[in-house]
């Protein structure tokens, strides 16, 4: 070999790892093949117990039909349906509080993370006393409290009225609603569709103009999108909209949209509790950012509520999602608490069909891929934004 063409490395053959790398692969054979032995001893035990109890394993019982009453679903359900429909209409229920539950503690716990900072010495206290009171009281009791405090209040016929078309009483709290069918779904599906076009076509003037320093007005393609089309759609397919009042008929009321009282306490407790912690995320995230930021930006004449918009909470968002996702996954989790006040979620449904059909290990095993799709969904979508929001290095 010549000067102009180096001999190429030798390359690396197994029987050539020094003592120490050859010692650390031989240690991570033996952890995983441990590992593998006790799961299939494990395994093979429970089967032979199993076997030896005549207790049959396997989904098959999902095909069969379930009878059990399902009080408050989002889904249509009869008691005659199968058990997997019983699982389906429970992990729409257990969704239904996730979703909205942690909307709502983001919007609370922002407020009072922001409300802890604030000048005024009488709004910090109360902020710093909710924040210290509901994190210190486990949220077991909290959800029986919020509970008992729902079946304590009036009957339907003496519900309290804050405003008008609004019930509260212990049949749960009362709304007007909008009657949604097939074609109110398709405006909506029109206006979801709107928006993510809107946002992909806004990014490519955010490049163009980053490109060429012209500015591009972005004004006439969220108009088209997500004003003019959904209306248009609406026009096409006839939908008619209305809002249906709530009416008191006898014992109780007709129409309107009811928030039972298991759901309503069960969701209180857990927006007020999470919110509690996300309060601290928020005013943590908020003093990791330089004091001369908040200087710079005074000393340009922004108003406060501005500069916190567009200066401040963006750079916050970096210390915050992190953390923040651990609140979202202990909300979800927290959820399966319902079961200690009757809410049928979908592990409430899970024990009853356990105690129907004996089906210990696979109602548990569903639970636990529930929970655990649920939870990794959260996870990949936080971590996609927080990737999204991070500063890039020069």
């Amino acid at each position: 070999m010549t000067a102009d063409h180096p001999r190429p490395p030798p390359r690396r053959r197994f029987f050539a790892l020094g003592r120490n790398e050859l010692k650390g692969l031989l240690w991570q054979v033996l952890v995983v093949g441990i590992a593998v032995a006790v799961i299939v001893f494990l395994w093979s035990n429970t089967v032979t117990n199993l076997s030896a109890r005549r207790i049959t394993t396997g989904f098959a019982f999902l095909g069969r039909e379930a009878g059990m009453p399902i009080a408050d679903s989002v889904l249509a359900y009869n008691p005659r349906d199968t058990y997997f429909w019983a699982f389906v209409v429970g992990i729409a229920n257990t969704l239904r509080v996730a979703v909205i539950g942690v909307v709502l503690a983001t919007i609370l716990g922002t407020l009072i993370g922001i409300s802890r900072l604030s000048a005024n010495w009488l709004l910090s206290r109360l902020a710093a006393v909710y924040v210290e009171t509901l994190r210190d009281i486990p949220l077991l009791l909290q959800l029986l409290f919020w509970y008992v405090l729902m079946q304590a209040l009036p009957a339907a016929r003496a519900a309290w009225r804050p405003v008008e078309g609004v019930f509260l009483s212990n049949r749960g709290l009362i709304l007007p609603a909008i009657p949604f069918g097939p074609p109110q779904l398709a405006v909506l599906g029109a206006a979801v569709l709107g928006c993510a076009v809107f946002y992909i076509i806004r990014r490519w003037l955010v490049a163009q103009q980053m490109r060429d320093g012209r500015p591009r007005p972005a004004w006439p393609f969220a108009l088209g999108l997500m004003v003019v089309m959904p209306v248009a759609v609406s026009l096409a397919l006839g939908v008619s909209w209305s809002i249906e009042w709530p009416q008191l008929r006898g014992f109780n009321f007709v129409g309107g949209l009811t928030l039972a009282p298991e759901y309503f306490a069960l969701l209180i407790a857990l927006v007020t509790y999470t919110s509690a912690f996300i309060a601290e995320i928020v005013r943590s995230g908020i003093q990791s950012v330089p004091r001369g930021q908040w200087d710079a930006a005074s000393a340009l004449g922004l108003r406060r509520s501005f500069m916190l918009r567009q200066i401040i909470l963006p750079q916050a968002l970096r210390v915050i999602v992190p953390p923040m996702t651990s609140q979202y996954l202990n909300l979800t989790k927290n959820s399966s608490l319902a079961v200690a006040i009757g809410y049928q979620d979908v592990v409430s449904i899970a024990n009853t069909t356990l105690n129907q059909t004996g089906q210990a290990i696979e109602a548990i095993a569903l639970i636990m891929a529930v929970f655990l799709t649920i939870s990794l969904s959260i996870s990949f979508f936080m971590n996609w934004y927080n990737a999204r929001i991070a500063l890039v290095e020069r």
